[in-house]
């Protein structure tokens, strides 16, 4: 028997009280101020909105240990925004401020309330709101003391062994991009071309949202080139019909798949191995046929030198577009094709430590979530007990 189920049968053997979390807890919502972005003082203090930190200013609005909730503006209605608080901050109009009183821990609440279905005490349409009146009624678990602390000594945890993870997965990022830099960059000693003097540009055909099926023949569009976003992929999530596929372009194995317009420069010319069979590809994307070692070009496509070389012909206000002229005007080295095999091999391992998320460090930093949200709901659920 574990610590904790030690302390609930000694405890509270026959479940636990809930009660209105305006009986449980302190409200300091009167103590927000939102002040608008051009006004604040820059500062050492996080500001707080709906989401998360939104800048940092001088002075705060409350001192302590906090739960912050969503009053309105969630990014998800699901997973109900709900921040933990210990410090000075500074929290503006859409966000509720709360601690738990005496006989709740107030990281206990926080816990207890990451897990809570909020939707049935949301009002509004498009923008779902959680006014005061339907938070007070919330209702929240109130287990002796010693109970409370044993689940955050718990889960805080789970928490801090995935912050290390993740750490950790920032380091190796920062260490595999410099070592990708340093495995592809050459001198004189090998031979320098265009991408034009090692293959061409082939642009995808114009598609609407009334040309995707739910079967037939695949196809993959600008979107996913982000969703797929590394060194490769061999599979799709969209389909158009077959008759339809024989009058678009597509892609070929071995080709380098390259995104083609974005919203800001650094998505713009983003790379993905193509490894599968033929595909469709859509009007905002491009398919770079080539004679070289695949996985090699879309490496390179990912350095530091082409980042840069990409800012000075990538041009669009509101949306970035790809220069084909100068993307085919890139000078990149072009050592024998086994060496570029002995690079690609190298990457790769770096690369599924740092991206793969059936392995290496992003697989546990999942698998580790999901353990902590098993626990986490199985923790936070009581008995109530009965009159």
């Amino acid at each position: 028997m574990s610590r904790l189920d030690e302390l609930i049968a000694e405890l509270c053997p026959d479940g636990v009280e809930y009660v209105r979390l305006a009986e449980c807890c302190d409200i300091e919502d009167n103590k927000r101020k939102p002040v608008k972005s051009s006004l604040r003082i820059p500062g050492d203090t996080p500001y707080y909105g709906a989401n998360n930190i939104q800048d940092y200013v001088e002075g705060y609005t409350h001192y302590g240990q906090y739960v912050l909730i969503a009053e309105d503006g969630s990014a998800s209605l699901e997973n109900y925004s709900v921040q933990y608080v210990d410090g000075f901050f500074w929290a503006n109009n859409h966000v509720h401020v709360i601690k738990g009183r005496k006989d709740l821990d107030t990281k206990f609440l926080y816990y207890y309330l990451t897990s809570f279905n909020f939707i049935p005490f949301l009002t509004g349409g498009t923008r779902a709101k959680l006014n005061k009146g339907n938070m007070e009624e919330i209702p929240i678990p109130i287990p002796p003391l010693p109970v409370q602390q044993e689940i955050v000594r718990i889960l805080d945890n789970f928490t801090e062994l995935t912050a290390e993870l993740t750490a950790e997965l920032t380091a190796r990022r920062k260490q595999y991009e410099y070592y990708r830099d340093l495995l592809l960059t050459f001198g004189d000693e090998v031979e320098w071309k265009t991408l034009g003097e090692i293959g061409k540009l082939i642009r995808g055909s114009g598609l609407l949202k009334s040309d995707f099926v739910e079967e037939g023949f695949p196809c993959i569009h600008y979107g996913q080139i982000h969703t797929y976003y590394g060194t490769s992929a061999t599979e799709t999530i969209s389909f158009v019909s077959v008759d339809k596929s024989k009058k678009l372009k597509k892609a070929k194995k071995g080709d380098v798949l390259i995104a083609g317009v974005s919203e800001n420069v650094e998505d713009v010319c983003k790379p993905l191995a193509w490894l599968g069979g033929d595909i469709c590809i859509s009007g905002d994307m491009f398919a770079f046929r080539h004679n070289q070692n695949t996985k090699y070009i879309t490496y390179l496509l990912q350095t530091t030198d082409f980042s840069r070389y990409k800012e000075k012909f990538a041009h669009g206000a509101k949306v970035t577009r790809l220069r084909q002229d100068k993307l085919l005007a890139y000078k990149i080295p072009v050592p024998p094709l086994e060496e570029q095999e002995h690079i690609v091999a190298i990457l790769d391992r770096f690369d599924a430590l740092c991206n793969d998320l059936t392995s290496g460090i992003p697989a546990e930093i999942e698998a580790r979530q999901k353990q902590y949200e098993y626990y986490r709901d199985k923790l936070l659920s009581f008995k109530e007990v009965t009159a």
